[in-house]
């Protein structure tokens, strides 16, 4: 009989606490605000409108990628990411492609945590960038509205490897994230505003002669394909996601098919997902250097002053209870 393994990265979007919006002056986080009430020839893309960026936005990225120990590049820059959609009015999205803020980080867990007993884990962080939010789409019968206030709103993506091969493990990572967001006080993360938003990236690979499932120990080859689920707001839908597809997926490899690469939708009141289109990859979007902002050198003197500012996380609290006060783990956790 054969066996599989899922194969899952993450996609963490998450909209930074801070006055104005990313490249203009108009207020951020208006989340009761009425509608298309804060926006401006920048945020609405009007032409000859010139993009500043927002510096308190750059260090709570930089503060997120040394959290999750990361690299921090001093040499970064922003780039133009296009496709067409209704809620970009530029054309494009002012984002980071190839010299992201940060790159090559881990959040580590110890034993007996998620479903691997008895052995530490530890998952990858492949880059933490910054770019601009869009506008949102507001669905009424047949008709749909847009409402700008949220476009150009500053917007941390944080991707991971493909290092989990379980919902149990995506959903304890994804609480210890949300947790380290809060502490570092850069968003509120809430996701019934949608100022943390999930997307899983899920494949399922056939297990030959290779036993183990981790995937930084024992490399393998990557599946052909993969699935993409958009803007998930709770740790739990995000593990019924994962487990719907992975079901469907096998099933599909189980009849000699192989399961399409497209962006699928969740639906709670079904618990189910649903097809939104093809998937593209990043030659689709025609990156480019964004012409009107130069790149950034950031000095070492500059990012260990920010690495200053950081707070005691999580982690490093429960250790130093384990430590001094000698508390079990349970209890100090």
């Amino acid at each position: 009989m054969k066996q599989y393994i899922p194969v899952i990265g993450l996609e963490i979007h998450v909209e930074l606490k801070t006055a104005s919006k990313m490249f203009c002056e108009c207020r951020a986080n208006q989340f009761d605000a009425e509608p298309n009430s804060h926006v401006c020839p920048v945020c609405l893309g009007l032409p000859g409108a010139l993009p500043v960026p927002n510096k308190k936005a750059i260090e709570c990225t930089i503060k997120i990628g040394q959290a999750l120990n990361c690299e921090i590049n001093k040499h970064t820059k922003f780039d133009r990411k296009h496709y067409s959609y209704p809620d970009l009015p530029k054309g494009y999205q002012i984002s980071q492609y190839d010299e992201p803020i940060a790159v090559n980080g881990h959040l580590d867990f110890e034993a007996n945590y998620g479903t691997y007993k008895n052995e530490k884990r530890s998952f990858r962080i492949h880059r933490v960038h910054l770019e601009e939010d869009t506008g949102k789409l507001i669905h009424k019968r047949s008709d749909t509205l847009i409402d700008f206030n949220r476009s150009g709103t500053p917007l941390v993506e944080i991707v991971t490897e493909a290092d989990f091969t379980s919902s149990d493990d995506v959903k304890m990572f994804l609480e210890e994230l949300h947790t380290i967001i809060r502490y570092l006080d850069v968003s509120d993360a809430d996701m019934e505003k949608g100022t943390m938003r999930m997307e899983p990236n899920i494949s399922v690979r056939e297990v030959t002669n290779d036993k183990s499932t981790n995937p930084q120990i024992h490399k393998f080859e990557l599946p052909k394909y993969k699935v993409e689920v958009k803007n998930i707001n709770s740790f739990n839908f995000v593990k019924r996601a994962i487990d719907y597809e992975v079901k469907r997926h096998i099933g599909l490899l189980e009849k000699g098919e192989t399961p399409i690469q497209e962006t699928r939708g969740w639906d709670s009141n079904h618990n189910k997902t649903y097809s939104q289109r093809t998937k593209e990859d990043a030659h689709d979007y025609r990156y480019f250097p964004e012409p009107d902002i130069p790149p950034f050198e950031f000095s070492d003197e500059y990012i260990e002053s920010i690495k200053k500012t950081l707070v005691e996380l999580p982690r490093q609290k429960m250790e130093r209870y384990i430590e001094v006060y000698k508390l079990k783990p349970m209890d100090a956790y």
